[in-house]
């Protein structure tokens, strides 16, 4: 069996959406989100019809007293891939900008965790993961791109399914 790299991370806007305040940051999802699905290693990225995802409504329990809260959730052939994409050009413009458009928190907004090759994670799968990595810290359940573990071994020398490992909560 083999394995991609879930992703999912938030952020809590300072602004509505439509505000003047995060013009810069609509204006650039297009071209931002293009890269991404052109960077290697790239799977998938949960999307509505209009090629984003800023009107769907997850992790709505973490707002606080921001403008409501976006969700970036894809999936990658690996760590390395992820990692070569967040901190490569046409990512790290956007996020040296960040702290315009999103409310600086303490706890974790983004957590990575292993599927089998082809799954497409739920924002409620997301949630879970993200939960766990805020109450336990990086496990092989949820991890981060500083603190992040290999892809499970699926398989016993018997080639039976391991069941013992964390990684995969089935929906």
């Amino acid at each position: 069996m083999s394995f991609d790299l879930a992703q999912v991370n938030i952020s809590r806007l300072l602004a509505p959406l439509d505000s003047p305040q995060l013009a810069d940051f609509i204006a650039a999802l297009d071209e931002v989100n293009g890269a991404g699905e052109r960077a290697p290693g790239f799977r998938w990225r949960l999307q509505t019809e209009d090629g984003n995802a800023t009107s769907i409504r997850a992790f709505e329990w973490d707002a606080g007293q921001s403008y409501g809260v976006i969700v970036n959730l894809t999936t990658w052939a690996s760590v390395e891939d992820l990692a070569s994409f967040v901190f490569g050009a046409a990512h790290t413009p956007i996020m040296r900008r960040r702290r315009q458009w999103f409310a600086k928190v303490a706890v974790a907004t983004t957590a990575l965790w292993w599927v089998p090759a082809g799954h497409r994670p739920t924002t409620g799968e997301a949630e879970d993961r993200l939960r766990h990595l805020r109450l336990h810290g990086p496990t092989s359940y949820a991890f981060t791109l500083r603190q992040s573990w290999t892809a499970p071994d699926a398989t016993r020398a018997t080639g039976e399914p391991n069941a013992n490992e964390a990684w995969f909560c089935p929906a």
